[in-house]
């Protein structure tokens, strides 16, 4: 006889998860509770991936590299989303995983993935880094080096997507919008955020 996994069910929407730690972070949804706060600016989170996400904001972290041009991101969705643009050209393959680049050097960076080769390293903190231009952003942490500006407010930003973003504060304008219920953001990172709203992750399933 099959034994059914327990389920865990919202009692405000009726949303079931296979994991009670899932069906509470669910619940804050409706519930407003965000009890992960940001130490530098006090901006909160209802949980604790979101939170570090948000921190990058103010290190200037950007672990996420582009193999071609060595763009560097946030977080892996806007990478993936900046990959399209290199089109199919890429006649270069990794031997472990069978990924392709458009050129050579591409390549070699890609590779430090499974070798973790991190030949790039912080003279004041010994962070090392795969990518020589991830190291750059993150020696601003230390020199304090904000070099973009807002002109509005003179706010300033250690690169120059975060000061993008910001001046959207200031135009009103929320140009990333949510396909399920036409709600709308300034950036792409808090759409992924709320998508969630629409389809929280259910990591176990019944097979049978």
């Amino acid at each position: 006889m099959h034994n059914r996994q327990r389920r865990y069910s919202c009692n405000v929407c009726n949303k079931s998860f296979g994991n009670q730690s899932y069906l509470k972070i669910h619940q804050r949804i409706h519930s407003g509770e965000r009890p992960y706060s940001c130490g530098v600016c006090n901006k909160s989170f209802s949980n604790k991936s979101d939170l570090k996400r948000h921190n990058r904001v103010h290190s200037g972290e950007r672990p996420y590299s582009c193999d071609v041009c060595n763009k560097s991101f946030s977080n892996r969705s806007d990478l993936k989303r900046h990959e399209l643009l290199h089109g199919s050209d890429r006649p270069y393959s990794c031997d472990m995983c069978k990924k392709s680049f458009s050129n050579k050097s591409g390549l070699k960076r890609h590779q430090r993935i499974h070798s973790g080769q991190r030949p790039f390293s912080c003279d004041v903190c010994k962070k090392s880094f795969s990518d020589k231009g991830n190291l750059k952003i993150h020696l601003r942490v230390h020199s304090g080096e904000r070099p973009y500006s807002c002109g509005v407010c003179s706010k300033s930003f250690n690169n120059q997507s975060y000061l993008k973003i910001h001046q959207r504060i200031h135009s009103g304008e929320h140009p990333y919008s949510c396909n399920m219920c036409s709600k709308s953001f300034s950036n792409k990172n808090s759409l992924k955020i709320h998508q969630r709203v629409h389809n929280v992750e259910q990591p176990y399933s019944c097979d049978v």
